[in-house]
């Protein structure tokens, strides 16, 4: 039972990973992606934060604003888009949000607006 057990939670970061359709990058392949023009960068944070600092074009969209899904409604859901807040745990919960309303073109920063900063890239203030 016990070995059943380690290997179901050795097992379940794999499962999860693979019922998330969204390409997952950190800070480095990100840059990458958004110095090619064709990606949407939604930074999931409050406002507050986003004021501290943000990625350069990236659209403010707070998850925990009442109309977080309507204002994600109105994006271009064939348009390559790059989710993040800071550490990657609230767009994560995001993802999902975006995959409800028809995204299938998903990013995922990894790592957050603060593996972006921490890794050197250019920060908007």
């Amino acid at each position: 039972m016990k070995t059943l057990l380690t290997a179901l939670l050795l097992l379940l970061p794999t499962l999860m990973l693979a019922a998330d359709p969204a390409k997952h990058v950190k800070a480095d392949e990100a840059a990458k992606i958004i110095a090619d023009g064709k990606v949407a960068v939604i930074d999931v944070r409050t406002p507050d934060e986003f004021k501290d600092g943000h990625i350069q074009g990236a659209k403010n969209i707070d998850i925990m604003s009442q109309d977080f899904e309507a204002q994600l409604g109105k994006l271009d859901k064939t348009q390559p888009t790059l989710v993040h807040c800071q550490a990657g745990g609230r767009s994560m919960r995001a993802l999902k949000v975006f995959e409800k309303l028809g995204f299938k073109n998903l990013i995922h920063l990894d790592e957050g607006f603060g593996g972006w900063a921490a890794s050197g890239k250019p920060v908007v203030k």
